[in-house]
């Protein structure tokens, strides 16, 4: 497909608007600078978030319905009928999903109304293949899930995954064939909007930034900095990321004892967290999640700070151990702990590390690298 021909249209369809200006602006940049017109579909769209985005050359704000964590059959068929009868309507030239229920309804929609080209990026698998914690719920979804990708995978021409372990997972269980899988590695980050910052030393500072959810390794992170301020009251803990609906969401009060206590600083919400990473010694991510490779320490790594996170798929491919952080095994607060007391002791580590980490983004993390050559898999030269 040459951008040349009929002005083509893409259509992106996304479960949370918020975050379209912080992780598909260099996407839509790109789109527009080969001609293209971006239709960005997403359920929670606000009058400021629309006209930010509709600054952008050639990009649109469309709404659809969708439930998130919803688990009800009649929401969903909600979300597929009304997303099918728009693409119907606005004939996109190629779709191209994000997250679960996008993947799932966006891509049957796309087939219902015609689309000629199809595509899913699955960008972590989420609480529904997380290890550990077992619920009906969760395995009902799984189960429900499994089903649905079988059906909408077959019905796209290409599946993205950002690390080899989903990638993997999802053709040995037969959920998309081998042929259609294709790495893509993390989306990547504008590096020249996350330049390095100077090693910050005193006071050692570790910082998490996530939503609120167990899968993320907040409860590990705030019991690593009981066990560190017992011995280290100087060292400082950030917290910075809002509170969630998702089944494994923490409560607001667990979070306010942590604070009252003394552990940890907690900043809800934040429109720029890079003043933040420039107070950061260290970033930590002990994440049980199947993440695909997480934005955050991608940022972290850009504005050049080492990393602890754990040996989970998608966040091991953030770090190379000894060389730019840590691998610490999933929810093993002792283990977490016992990381961070190397760069307290050994503080040079955090400098040389910060520079590894700068090197290693700028050789798998930016941006407009990834999307070069994102694009060309999409049939866009």
């Amino acid at each position: 497909m040459k951008a040349h021909e009929h002005k083509p249209t893409v259509a992106l369809i996304v479960p949370y608007a918020p975050a379209v200006p912080l992780f598909r602006r260099p996407l839509l940049q790109e789109l527009a600078g080969r001609g293209f017109t971006s239709l960005v579909y997403a359920p929670d769209w606000t009058e400021a978030l629309e006209k930010a985005l509709e600054q952008e050359r050639g990009v649109r704000a469309l709404h659809y319905p969708l439930k998130r964590t919803s688990i009800s059959p009649l929401a969903d068929l909600k979300t597929l009928l009304s997303l099918a009868v728009s693409l119907a309507h606005s004939q996109p030239h190629l779709v191209l999903t994000f997250q679960p229920k996008p993947n799932v309804y966006g891509i049957i929609a796309a087939a219902m109304a015609g689309v000629p080209r199809r595509f899913a990026v699955v960008e972590g698998l989420g609480f529904a293949f997380t290890p550990g914690e077992e619920s009906l719920k969760k395995r009902v979804v799984r189960a429900v899930l499994k089903v649905l990708y079988r059906l909408s995978f077959s019905l796209a021409h290409k599946v993205f995954f950002l690390n080899p372990d989903d990638l993997n997972e999802f053709v040995s269980q037969g959920l998309v064939r081998k042929e259609k899988a294709v790495l893509l590695g993390g989306i990547g980050v504008p590096l020249e909007e996350w330049p390095p910052a100077p090693p910050h030393l005193e006071p050692v500072t570790f910082t998490l930034i996530a939503r609120l959810l167990r899968e993320k390794g907040v409860r590990e992170f705030a019991e690593a900095a009981r066990r560190i301020k017992g011995n280290y009251p100087e060292v400082r803990f950030l917290l910075i990321g809002p509170l969630d609906t998702n089944p494994g969401a923490i409560r607001e009060s667990e979070v306010r004892s942590w604070v009252e206590e003394g552990l940890l600083e907690w900043v809800p919400w934040t429109e720029d967290v890079r003043p933040y990473l420039r107070q950061t010694s260290v970033y930590v991510l002990p994440s049980s999640y199947r993440e695909g490779v997480p934005r955050s320490t991608q940022e972290a790594m850009a504005m050049a700070r080492p990393v602890i996170t754990t040996d989970a798929p998608g966040c091991r491919e953030t770090v190379v151990p000894g060389v730019n952080g840590f691998l610490v095994p999933p929810r093993d607060a002792q283990a977490l702990a016992e990381a961070m007391e190397r760069f307290i002791h050994e503080p040079d580590l955090i400098v040389r590390m910060g520079q590894e980490s700068r090197r290693l983004a700028e050789e798998r993390f930016d941006a407009w690298k990834v999307n070069e050559r994102f694009l060309k898999e999409l049939g866009i030269e």
